[in-house]
């Protein structure tokens, strides 16, 4: 029996591309850099906006001064319009809505910065109780390190086999599998089916209702 979920944000439960796009081509172009097409920010995100960062600058400007300075650019920029153009996949407010209404704990990790996570889900999904929201903090590895889905079982109390993970990338799934819960890949987030089935989760879903009829099993 399943107790607590715990779901990614960025491509799981927001569809937020376009918005982390807009923000670090601002900072870019502000820097005198080219800029890129959204399409091409999903396989720029997944680790970290620093990592964003390094991905969308030039080769050889990659050093830690200029990911340090797109940053200071980014943060403040997105703040502001976060929430411009994200919006929740079809089917996850009533997922969401129908797993709280069954009693089963919910919680969000994700590796965008905390402030962000907070205020999008929150403003998002505010009928529904999480557990927990965390996003990437000082001194807290990101994920694939399984730290922050410890962290959130210890809240819950419960066991490994009580957990299922939830995420559309290659860092979901070995996140899931290094944390050594059920892991479920979902397939209308930023990364191709492919990434997901290369490794073998219990579950990937093209539909949120395909999360609720893996968990009735």
């Amino acid at each position: 029996m399943k107790k607590l979920v715990i779901f990614d944000l960025d491509g799981t439960l927001l569809n937020t591309i376009a918005d982390l796009a807009a923000a670090t081509n601002y900072a870019l172009q502000a820097c005198g850099y080219p800029t890129h097409d959204t399409d091409a920010y999903r396989f720029f995100v997944g680790n970290g906006i620093n990592k964003l960062f390094e991905r969308a600058l030039p080769e050889g400007t990659r050093s830690k001064e200029n990911v340090l300075k797109i940053r200071s650019l980014f943060v403040p920029y997105y703040n502001e319009h976060n929430a411009d153009l994200s919006r929740p996949y079809p089917g996850i407010e009533n997922l969401l809505e129908t797993l709280q209404e069954k009693g089963y704990m919910l919680a969000v990790a994700s590796n965008k910065y905390h402030e962000a996570t907070q205020k999008l889900i929150k403003q998002y999904f505010p009928h529904i109780n999480f557990l927990a929201i965390l996003g990437q903090r000082e001194n807290i590895p990101a994920k694939p390190d399984p730290q922050v889905v410890y962290e959130i079982m210890e809240k819950a109390g419960v066991e490994r086999n009580e957990v299922v993970y939830i995420g559309d990338s290659s860092v979901d799934m070995q996140t899931g599998a290094n944390a050594g819960v059920t892991t479920i890949g979902v397939c209308w987030g930023f990364r191709p089916r492919t990434e997901l089935e290369a490794y073998n989760p219990s579950l990937i879903a093209e539909q949120a209702e395909d999360i609720l009829h893996f968990l009735e099993k």
